[in-house]
């Protein structure tokens, strides 16, 4: 990945990313490898030549702790793991996230559940794991992956869509108890990241054309999009942002 800008405090942090060792998550990982940080992720998928890659390439290795987000014990034991290895995280990440389409009419109780296990109620359990060190430390970043999906009322996976307007919702009210021990907690919704995962799945010409129409900027979001803005979020760059959802989408909605 080229680097854009290079934050200096972010040398030697511990960083804790969600579903880093695939698409949008793995992009984050190489990223933070990039500017000195101490990475540790979870991933369900053995992810060692993933590993090996960043080792080569960076002359260290992330440390890759294999589990299941929804299993609420195994993904703060993983915390603790990466805490123990590289010391009380300074970024904690939510990126990890299921945009299976489903129908509303079909979608079972089970399958609900599921889903608000993957792209919310793991986000909450994660920072209740690394809130103690935080505390500890008196300062913390914590970033939420967000999507402009429910921005644009999207139909096609509801629980997903309802998912993202609760992290927005969540890292709010996050932030306010946090702050005062000095942590800071934002959300960063991207547009449509043209992952292999949204090429393989979802991607058609007549979409990827309409999309691109939305957008004020009239070229496609690529990984590295999303990873320059999270560096920022999570360096003393933004020191004074906190409570906010940060929009990456090349312009379809707009905030404020």
């Amino acid at each position: 990945m080229t680097q854009t800008a290079t934050f200096h405090d972010l040398k030697g942090k511990s960083v804790y990313i969600t579903g880093g060792g695939s698409g949008i998550g793995a992009a984050l990982t190489d990223g933070f490898l990039a500017q000195g940080a101490k990475v540790a992720f979870i991933g369900r998928s053995d992810a060692s030549a993933f590993v090996s890659e960043m080792e080569t390439k960076h002359g260290r290795a992330p440390l890759f702790l294999q589990g299941d987000i929804t299993d609420t014990a195994r993904l703060q034991d993983s915390i603790d793991q990466a805490i123990a290895a590289h010391g009380p995280l300074d970024v904690l990440i939510s990126n990890a996230a299921n945009d299976a389409r489903h129908a509303t009419a079909e979608l079972t109780p089970a399958e609900w559940d599921r889903l608000i296990d993957i792209n919310l109620k793991a986000y909450f359990f994660a920072a209740q794991a690394a809130l103690p060190g935080m505390q500890t430390k008196g300062a913390g970043a914590i970033i939420n992956f967000s999507s402009i999906s429910y921005m644009m009322g999207n139909a096609g996976y509801p629980a997903y869509i309802a998912s993202n307007g609760g992290i927005t919702a969540m890292t709010r009210g996050l932030a306010r108890e946090f702050g005062p021990d000095g942590i800071r907690v934002n959300a960063l919704a991207p547009g449509w990241v043209l992952t292999d995962k949204q090429m393989d799945k979802w991607a058609t010409p007549d979409g990827l054309a309409a999309h691109l129409e939305r957008q004020c900027l009239k070229t496609h979001l690529a990984p590295r999009d999303v990873v320059d803005a999270t560096l920022f979020l999570a360096s003393d760059a933004s020191r004074m942002m906190t409570g906010q959802c940060m929009v990456v989408d090349g312009g379809v909605v707009t905030t404020g």
